[in-house]
């Protein structure tokens, strides 16, 4: 028990400098990067905060991509809404692809109703079976204002445990309870944002941060040489200097004064040139043609005003990219969803779990309400798909598909003029 408890701590504990890192890039109060030592001395405290927070915006237009609408092999759905999974679903693809990896726990509540909670992996952590690639054991820790608190999920058996102090170790625990784990597996259900077979979790943000930064220093820049540099600075000659009260030469010209005169025939007034700011217009055109190229945004979600699609359809060709990368992350995410399915069912039905679910995703791409009508009914006109499966295809779910067909069961009989009433048996005399 101490082993297993002391991997898992030691696994939720290794990557939380780089969870606090992803997240100060997300919330955008990360550092400023490139800055030499000399010109942070000189800046002070002068120089606010200057961030352009294209990683949150990367995360939420790949996240707000990633709906699921439905299941398919088992009754799922009143299930997933009762958790309010159809909301918290978009939080765990925010957590998965800001951190790398989001968990959903599945359990009994005590009317052995399913219950979903989705984790972040700050708390949660998993081990996974090398030669099976399922997950064998999972841990959760969280800290209250006195003690730490643990639970172990393993195949068999759940057990508890506590520390009497904040932030404590697996040496720190004290085993509470122990409960028998009806279902036979581990109800951790992890989502990992990888691309390749032995990859652990990876933030959407890993391949932005150096661009990013480079981009807030070249904004910073930008608007210190605005303030140093682009106003024009004004000169004097062959004017006496005029001393303060300590001793020291002043400038006897204030800055603020509009106009400049003196009395000696030999002063010479002008102006030095204004800093020309195209260079740093190039230069930020630059990083955001690098940053569209990681993060498949398109021009228009980064300000590229120049490049705003003229139609729908050069609306949809500019966010192939990102359609793309949001299917990709439709299977990755998908089959975890399928075992949270799995495990909803299995504690519904104590144990039983489905062999095969399918995880339904709504259309990736973007498409407006009348191309998406006009497709679906030209399917319908032409036989291949029934009216169900149309209402389906526009997004109306299962109970409102059943209104819509009893609402027109009811049309079409009142259409007839047919009398319900006369169809039910007469009572006898």
């Amino acid at each position: 028990m101490a082993d297993l408890l002391h991997t898992l701590t030691d696994q939720l504990d290794a990557p939380q400098s780089d969870f606090a890192r992803w997240d100060a890039y997300y919330d955008g109060v990360q550092p400023l990067a490139f800055l030499s030592p000399e010109a942070k001395a000189a800046l002070g405290d002068r120089l606010g905060r200057m961030v352009s927070n294209v990683p949150r915006l990367a995360v939420t237009s790949l996240a707000e991509r990633l709906r699921v609408i439905g299941f398919e092999g088992a009754d799922v759905w009143p299930d997933w809404i009762r958790n309010n999974l159809d909301q918290h679903s978009g939080t765990l693809h925010r957590e998965a692809l800001t951190l790398g990896s989001a968990y959903c726990i599945v359990w009994g509540d005590r009317t052995d109703r399913p219950v979903a909670a989705v984790e972040s992996a700050k708390q949660v952590t998993a081990l996974r079976d090398p030669g099976t690639g399922e997950t064998s054991a999972a841990l959760k820790r969280w800290s209250t204002s006195t003690t730490t608190e643990a639970v172990l999920w393993e195949p068999d058996r759940v057990r508890r445990f506590r520390a009497p102090t904040t932030g404590a170790t697996a040496g720190g625990f004290q085993l509470v309870e122990t409960l028998p784990n009806p279902l036979g597996v581990v109800p951790v259900v992890e989502f990992r944002n990888a691309d390749r077979l032995l990859a652990e979790g990876v933030s959407e943000i890993t391949d932005l941060a150096p661009l990013v930064d480079a981009l807030n220093k070249t904004l910073a820049d930008m608007l210190v040489t605005s303030e140093y540099a682009a106003r024009p600075r004004r000169w004097a000659t062959g004017i006496e200097l005029e001393e303060d009260e300590t001793g020291e030469a002043v400038n006897p010209i204030p800055e603020g004064n509009r106009a400049m005169i003196s009395e000696n025939p030999d002063a010479k007034f002008g102006q030095l040139d204004a800093a020309d700011m195209a260079a740093y217009r190039d230069a930020v055109s630059v990083l955001v043609s690098q940053i569209m190229a990681v993060s498949a945004l398109p021009a228009h979600y980064l300000g590229a005003l120049t490049d705003q699609p003229a139609s729908a359809d050069a609306l949809r060709a500019s966010e192939a990219a990102l359609t793309a990368r949001a299917e990709a992350r439709q299977q990755t995410f998908g089959r975890s969803w399928e075992q949270v399915a799995r495990l909803l069912v299995a504690v519904r039905t104590r144990g039983q779990m489905p062999a095969e679910i399918r995880v339904q995703w709504n259309d990736p791409s973007t498409r407006s309400v009348a191309q998406e009508a006009d497709a679906v009914v030209k399917l319908f006109a032409s036989g291949l798909l029934p009216a169900s499966y149309a209402l389906k295809r526009l997004g109306y779910a299962d109970d409102e598909i059943s209104e819509i067909r009893t609402a027109r069961r009811a049309e079409a009989l009142d259409s007839a003029g047919v009398n319900l009433t006369q169809l039910l048996p007469r009572e006898s005399a």
